[in-house]
């Protein structure tokens, strides 16, 4: 982006920057968590912010893309919105990874907070909080891969969707380029048909004067012979 003129777009860049280090070190977080539920939910909570954010910054970079008057500024452009949004897969993929690891270690550390009770406390309430650990952590797992993947999903299909865009920005490139081509054998075309009809003309004009010329003769010729008849 060096390159580019337009300030608004090293700001967008830079802030897509930052939004995705933000991201990294968020995920490093939840891979470090100790827990317990709460604490992974607030930095999970905190992940979803910092995605929607980056999610609205590529679109406002993919907007100036379209906005550019030369192609090689446009095409610089896209090349990195491109570049980031494959960046912010790849941190949600990271991410997922890091929550079932931090839940699979919050879960295996609350089960061996609950034996140790249970060696002081009934057999019926170890089961019963244990059971309760377990349907609350597995309901915690699904709903964030259910979100994670909605979220990939959202991308995939808005990757899908410039697709589309520059496959028909390029047929319209290509269909004027053609546009270009046929006028340009139209323009040779009457080029040589007006010097074609300016000889015409010349060659007309240079009858016309013989004919006259040769009708001047005969009428000079007749006279002559009228007038000066034994001449």
């Amino acid at each position: 982006m060096a390159h580019s003129p337009d300030v608004h777009v090293r700001i967008c860049s830079q802030e897509i920057i930052k939004y995705d280090l933000e991201i990294k070190a968020l995920i490093q977080d939840i891979r470090d968590c100790p827990g317990p539920q709460s604490a992974l939910f607030n930095l999970n909570s905190e992940v979803k912010e910092k995605f929607n954010k980056l999610r609205l910054r590529i679109q406002d970079l993919e907007q100036m893309a379209k906005e550019q008057d030369r192609e090689s500024d446009r095409m610089e452009i896209q090349t990195e919105t491109e570049s980031q949004r494959r960046q912010m897969l790849s941190n949600q993929t990271a991410w997922r990874k890091a929550n079932l690891a931090c839940k699979l270690s919050i879960d295996n550390m609350e089960k061996d907070e609950l034996l140790q009770r249970g060696e002081t406390g009934t057999t019926h309430r170890q089961r019963k909080v244990t059971k309760e650990s377990l349907v609350e952590t597995s309901s915690n797992i699904t709903e964030s891969l259910m979100s994670i993947s909605r979220m990939m999903a959202e991308q995939v299909k808005h990757t899908e969707d410039t697709i589309t865009t520059l496959a028909t920005s390029s047929r319209t490139v290509q269909e004027t380029n053609e546009e270009f081509k046929n006028m340009t054998g139209t323009i040779h075309l009457g080029r040589k048909l007006i010097l074609k009809y300016n000889r015409r003309e010349l060659t007309d004009k240079l009858l016309i004067f013989l004919a006259m010329a040769l009708f001047l003769a005969t009428v000079l010729y007749i006279l002559k012979k009228r007038l000066f008849p034994f001449i």
